[in-house]
């Protein structure tokens, strides 16, 4: 690997003193100070962020900050949820339930979306883009009845009973006070840390490793373009959505799950009002896809076989079908063979990021 994957000797033992014990009593007689060591974000071979708010920038002290937050239970109403709880870092920061369960036993809407490299995201956040920046985002999880069912003025009540946490406002801003905005700023930073960029297709494309024959094959359809005329060279087209090394696109679009009058959530058109999003949602990132099932904005799809099925022969007709998978439909399908998917999803498993899943600074500070 050809990026440091560490924790710098500070944040080592500011992790142990803060997540030794969940009182945050450990080592009381230490005075904090305001510090803003800037946070060294590794990308590999990504491109630069595009999407960092220059009013939070990354500091050491900010992203412990959120990351204790993130991990932290005294979010929730009754102490029984973290973030964490629904993001799970062995699972790409997504969870495994098609909708996670909240504090009062009632199951959320949506399936849970991934967080990682939300620093390159410029679309907005949630599956329907109602989020402005991701602090927008941080905050809602915790007051909605179906999750965390917490009012923020609880919370802050809860965190400012807390020693610990006092200095660590200190050390991340400059004073004890703690706020909605700066637990939000707090939670941005810690997301906006967390980076995927160090697969077996990075690896690959650096040269330091190969692929199989299978792998290889599945690269190659995946990135060609769907040709109907020549079966022979045609692709699935996967990379006309999921593009560039990010593997997203930035866009709301309607994949096809469901057509015309049988919209069971209309996705876009919830935030905008605008018809022309009806059924579109957020494009996600197929980095650490193998890990992150179910699959869709619903969970509909409980394997990545389900979903290449769906793209080759199940896709709905409706006004606002994206085009390029509306030309798909109408010619028939993808018209992928058995070996194709298999080979498409050996490729897509070469995205999965054992170092993210693995990386001490996304973990548990507690």
């Amino acid at each position: 690997m050809t990026f440091k994957s560490y924790l710098s000797p500070a944040i080592i033992v500011l992790a142990t003193l803060l997540g030794s014990c969940k009182d945050d009593s450990a080592n009381p007689g230490t005075t904090a100070t305001y510090d803003d060591t800037p946070y060294i974000l590794e990308y590999g071979d990504l491109d630069a962020p595009t999407s960092l708010n220059p009013d939070n920038p990354l500091t050491e002290q900010g992203v412990q900050l959120g990351r204790m937050l993130f991990y932290d239970t005294r979010l929730s109403k009754d102490g029984s949820m973290s973030c964490a709880s629904c993001h799970r870092q062995e699972h790409a920061f997504t969870d495994t339930a098609r909708f996670s369960i909240g504090v009062e036993g009632l199951p959320g809407k949506r399936q849970a979306m991934s967080v990682f490299n939300t620093a390159w995201h410029q679309n907005e956040f949630f599956w329907d883009g109602r989020a402005h920046l991701l602090r927008d985002q941080s905050l809602l999880p915790i007051q909605d009845p179906l999750e965390m069912n917490e009012s923020l003025e609880n919370v802050i009540s809860k965190l400012s009973a807390s020693e610990g946490y006092r200095n660590q406002f200190i050390r991340a801003f400059g004073s004890n006070e703690i706020t909605e905005e700066r637990i939000s700023w707090a939670l941005e930073q810690f997301m906006n840390s967390i980076v995927s960029h160090n697969s077996k297709y990075d690896q690959y494309l650096r040269g330091e490793v190969s692929f199989s024959d299978s792998e290889e094959r599945g690269r190659e359809l995946f990135f060609a373009e769907f040709n109907p005329g020549f079966p022979a060279t045609s692709g699935a087209d996967c990379a006309h959505c999921h593009a560039g090394r990010t593997f997203e696109n930035d866009l709301y679009m309607n994949n096809g799950l469901d057509g015309d009058g049988s919209f069971i959530d209309s996705g876009r058109y919830k935030a905008t009002q605008d018809l022309a999003d009806l059924g579109k949602f957020k494009v996600t990132s197929l980095r650490n896809i193998e890990l992150t099932a179910p699959y869709m904005h619903d969970g509909r799809f409980e394997s990545l076989e389900e979903v290449l099925d769906h793209y080759n022969n199940g896709l709905e007709a409706s006004a606002t079908l994206d085009p390029a998978l509306e030309y798909t439909r109408v010619s028939g399908g993808l018209q992928l063979s058995a070996q194709d998917k298999a080979d498409i999803i050996a490729f897509l498993k070469t995205l999965t990021d054992q170092d993210m899943i693995s990386d001490p600074r996304y973990s548990s500070p507690f």
